[in-house]
């Protein structure tokens, strides 16, 4: 057993030193390894280093080349703009040629052709001044002149006929003129004596009429201007029984009314209707005086034919005939006449 034991160590020293032994040669052969790699890594600093030296050269080119650019962009800036203002300053040298070409022609009838061949010595900055100078003594001369027209013959023939013609067509309006003055004239004085003398009338009227609507009082109308009729006021004075009134502001509203209504009727006393239409004329008056307007009307319709619009009691009492209507379409009309003529009872 001993020996057996001797001999697997001695076997297994044997196998651990070839081990050992390949491991030497193994980490020989890295060691050469390791050697051959330093020496490509050191091929590949030197490189690397020469690619960071072109690097650096070419980004020295390429500010290069961008300062290069700039410049010429800056230079095709100025270009540019002086195209621009030469190209501008072009266009005006030629609208200021096609100018003195129509001025040349409009003042003397030349083209720019003809006037060049006329041989005129060309204006420069040395006989500038001398040539404007000599260039106003023509146009002065060539003022005195005056115009020249050709046909100043007929045109006078013309202008006389016209102006014969326009004489006697001024002569005929003044004469139109003087004989509608005299009519508006004689108008205006006929309207004053007329309108003046209607006034006297409706006063005249107003009076009589207001005193059998108020059962007494005074009441007139006069003329405010009485110098100028037409463009004079009408002052209304009115004072029912018992009361001295200053202005009528100071009556009642139905006071005001009753007044209206005489002042109406005095006016158609003066220009009588055949035909009346009154809408709720007597709404402000009171039941008396409702009842005396109702008798005046009935007293009156004799000559003239009223239709009223009223809601008053009076007024309707003494109506010939009632008209109402029934919802917004139904007219309904009582006769009175006819009710009277068939129960006999007197309705008014």
């Amino acid at each position: 057993d001993y020996a057996q034991r001797r001999a697997e160590l001695q076997e297994s020293v044997s196998l651990a030193t070839g081990n050992i032994a390949a491991a030497n040669a193994e980490i020989e052969a890295f060691r050469a390894t390791i050697a051959t790699a330093g020496g490509t890594v050191a091929g590949l600093e030197r490189e690397k280093a020469e690619l960071s030296a072109r690097s650096l050269e070419l980004e020295r080119e390429q500010s290069q080349n961008r300062t290069k650019q700039k410049e010429l962009s800056h230079k095709r800036e100025l270009i540019f703009r002086e195209y621009t203002r030469l190209d501008a300053a072009h266009k005006g040298a030629m609208e200021k040629k096609d100018k003195l070409v129509s001025f040349l022609w409009d003042e003397y009838e030349l083209s720019f052709s003809a006037a060049c061949a006329l041989g005129y010595e060309k204006v420069t900055e040395e006989n500038r001044t001398s040539v404007v100078s000599e260039q106003a003594k023509c146009r002065e001369r060539i003022r005195a002149l005056g115009n020249v027209n050709v046909g100043a013959i007929e045109e006078y023939k013309e202008v006389s006929e016209r102006y014969t013609f326009l004489s006697a067509q001024i002569n005929d309006l003044k004469t139109s003129k003087e004989e509608l003055t005299k009519i508006i004239f004689s108008l205006e004085d006929q309207m004053r004596r007329d309108f003046a003398a209607t006034i006297q009338l409706v006063n005249t009227h107003f009076g009589t009429v207001f005193a059998e609507l108020f059962g007494g009082g005074k009441a007139e109308i006069s003329l405010t201007d009485p110098e100028n009729v037409l463009e004079s006021g009408i002052e209304i004075k009115a004072a029912p029984p018992g009361k001295v009134i200053k202005s009528l502001s100071l009556l009642s509203g139905g006071e005001q009314s009753f007044i209206a209504i005489a002042l109406y009727f005095a006016i158609m006393k003066v220009s009588p209707a055949p035909f009346c239409i009154m809408d709720e004329i007597e709404a402000a008056l009171d039941e008396v005086n409702v009842d005396k307007f109702a008798d005046y009307v009935k007293k009156y319709s004799e000559k003239t034919q009223f239709v009223i619009i009223t809601h008053r009691r009076g007024t309707m009492e003494v109506a010939d005939t009632l008209y109402g209507v029934k919802g917004i379409s139904q007219v309904l009309s009582v006769d009175v006449a006819e009710i009277e003529k068939k129960t006999g009872v007197v309705l008014n």
